[in-house]
């Protein structure tokens, strides 16, 4: 079921955003070469804790999931697409981290992720973030009164495609409000014109997730939960949480 949200309730929501904003800066601020991925995990556990937040990824488990999810944020390094656990890998010169992180406050669910280079990069790195950039910003700027759900997956699809990117199939954004994953699905390719009426006080997660090998593949990791591109391709993973509102799109997790 689809739940429109009252202006009050993306106000709420607006502060849950601000708080995963604050925790994403505060992983990437920590993110250097030898500092671990339980490192920015902490770093962002520390953001929740002093906002008075809690996480809504620490022990979810969805269908697909062997295990509860066991930290605040999904850290994904190269290859890996999304979902990463964070371990004790320490980052080295030229990794591409993704970090993707939510909250919950008072509550009101928020949900962004962010990707970026540790060290020296690498041109190719670049170029396949700011497509991801640019899908997302595609996306967003489709989120208004009067489109359909298609016009946004449209949208995203159509700048992965112009960028030779994969994308996997059967993950993308989704609705988001007193739980983290609500109505509707949120598909990175699609139909203009088709789907769910865009209607004031709809809040969707965005997220393209681009793989520069452009195949749409991926596999899983044994621990259930990292899924990686099959070729070995890197890949880059960028989200807000949006309202479409009578005054175009409003971008809920910025600081």
């Amino acid at each position: 079921m689809v739940e429109i949200k009252t202006d009050a309730a993306l106000d709420a929501m607006r502060e849950a955003g601000r708080v995963v904003a604050r925790a994403l800066a505060a992983a990437r601020e920590a993110a250097a070469v030898g500092v671990s991925l339980r490192d920015l995990d902490a770093a962002a556990h520390a953001v929740l804790d002093k906002a008075g937040a809690t996480s809504p990824f620490l022990g979810y488990q969805p269908s697909f999931a062997p295990s509860p999810f066991p930290a605040v944020i999904c850290a994904s390094v190269n290859d890996a697409l999304v979902h990463g656990i964070p371990t004790d890998y320490r980052l080295r010169d030229g990794d591409l981290v993704s970090i993707d992180c939510g909250a919950v406050l008072d509550g009101w669910a928020g949900d962004a992720a962010v990707s970026f280079i540790v060290g020296t990069p690498r041109p190719e790195d670049v170029e396949l973030i700011a497509a991801t950039q640019r899908a997302l910003d595609a996306g967003i700027a489709a989120a208004v009164v009067g489109h359909r759900l298609g016009d946004i997956s449209h949208a995203v699809g159509a700048v992965a495609r112009t960028a030779r990117c994969g994308m996997p199939t059967d993950f993308g954004g989704h609705g988001i409000g007193r739980q983290m994953h609500e109505d509707p699905h949120v598909p990175n390719r699609g139909r203009p014109g088709r789907g769910f009426p865009l209607r004031h006080g709809l809040v969707l997660a965005i997220e393209p997730m681009l793989m520069s090998g452009g195949r749409d593949e991926y596999r899983t990791d044994p621990d259930g939960w990292t899924l990686r591109t099959v070729d070995g391709s890197r890949a880059a993973h960028i989200e807000h949480t949006v309202a479409i509102t009578e005054q175009g799109p409003r971008v809920l997790t910025l600081v």
